[in-house]
């Protein structure tokens, strides 16, 4: 197989494995449409809102999970056909991944906002990135109580992460500032409602 059949092959795998939409599932088998509640963003914050802690923790960890799985598809596929552990087809797959959670072909190219896929994806490829990532969205969201701004912040982190860390090359690099920017494009609404005071924060029961 060549390189190039090999790069669609991991990207392809990885878009159907991201577009499984866990959050609309996990609704509706609780009888809620969750395109009408909450934000209306089929993803595992929204879940987490509209459900409660049970639903919304197990739509992260499958969301989470397809990010995993697109990366190990594509490593499989790198050492099955290619006889070689290639960085850049693992990244093609998580990139899928991501996509096709923002835009589910069983959605009508609707999706959420591919942050817990990343989460996934990226701690599978790049564990310490991710793990400050983590640890960064964290300590935002317990000092903020936004969702959001947590996320936009663990985005911005990871290419700064990936340029310090000596583990990773010129190529991850660069693909955790695409993701960073597709976070932030994909956070829009969010940044803008952050400015105005407007945004939803997760208020804690006492």
């Amino acid at each position: 197989m060549s390189f190039a059949l090999a790069a669609v092959f991991s990207l392809l795998a990885g878009y159907i494995a991201g577009s499984i939409p866990f959050a609309v599932l996990i609704a509706r088998s609780k009888g809620v449409d969750i395109f009408k509640h909450g934000s209306g963003n089929p993803g595992a914050t929204n879940v987490l809102r509209v459900l409660g802690k049970p639903a919304g923790y197990t739509c992260f960890l499958l969301d989470a999970g397809k990010g995993m799985a697109a990366v190990f598809i594509a490593n499989g596929i790198s050492l099955q056909f290619l006889a070689t552990d290639h960085a850049l087809l693992p990244i093609l797959g998580l990139l899928g991944a991501i996509l096709g959670h923002s835009f589910s072909a069983f959605l009508k190219f609707k999706g959420g906002k591919g942050v817990a896929t990343t989460v996934g994806g990226i701690f599978a490829m790049l564990p310490g990135v991710m793990t400050v990532g983590v640890l960064l969205w964290v300590l935002v969201f317990y000092l903020s109580g936004y969702v959001s701004l947590a996320s936009i912040v663990l985005g911005v982190s990871l290419p700064v992460s990936a340029l310090i860390s000596s583990q990773t090359g010129w190529t991850e690099v660069i693909f955790c500032l695409l993701i960073a920017i597709l976070i932030i494009i994909r956070h829009r609404a969010n940044i803008q409602r952050l400015l105005a005071g407007t945004e939803n924060r997760y208020r804690r029961k006492s």
